[in-house]
């Protein structure tokens, strides 16, 4: 269960980001009792974070803390229960991407969120053929749960 809260102004859909949230971790295979937090953050919150977790200055959009490094578990077997992490979005840092990517706040947030289990699960983009298994990865979550 992937504890859910927003801590900002912004309107996004919570129930929506559940039933994402919990369709992906069922298509990936993911223990159904894992849990985790999702929260939505303002701008100085997000700041400390990034500036304490990766020595980098200002807010960004996404951050994901790992905890019991659970993984994708192989095809057709269900992986490790567990506390999976947390995954921290700032809202208002998105509108220069969502207009970029032609998406809208929610959409956005589902996309991060996507991203963010993503980084829970030990996957990461830093290498040319990781960043093709990730973004292909999040691509066939979303076309997949918007195709319910």
């Amino acid at each position: 269960m992937m504890e859910i809260d927003n801590e900002t102004m912004a309107i996004i859909d919570l129930a929506a980001i559940d039933q994402l949230v919990t369709h992906h971790l069922d298509f990936l295979g993911i223990h159904p009792e894992v849990r985790g937090g999702i929260t939505f953050i303002d701008p100085e919150r997000m700041s400390t974070l990034h500036e304490d977790w990766m020595q980098e200055p200002g807010p960004t959009d996404v951050l994901s803390f790992p905890i019991d490094q659970i993984t994708l578990p192989k095809a057709g077997s269900i992986s490790e229960s567990g506390f999976l992490g947390d995954i921290v979005i700032c809202p208002d840092f998105l509108p220069p991407q969502m207009r970029e990517a032609g998406r809208t706040l929610q959409q956005e947030c589902e996309y991060l969120v996507t991203h963010g289990i993503l980084h829970l699960l030990g996957l990461d983009h830093q290498e040319p053929e990781e960043h093709a298994e990730m973004f292909t990865l999040t691509d066939t979550l979303l076309r997949d749960w918007h195709s319910q």
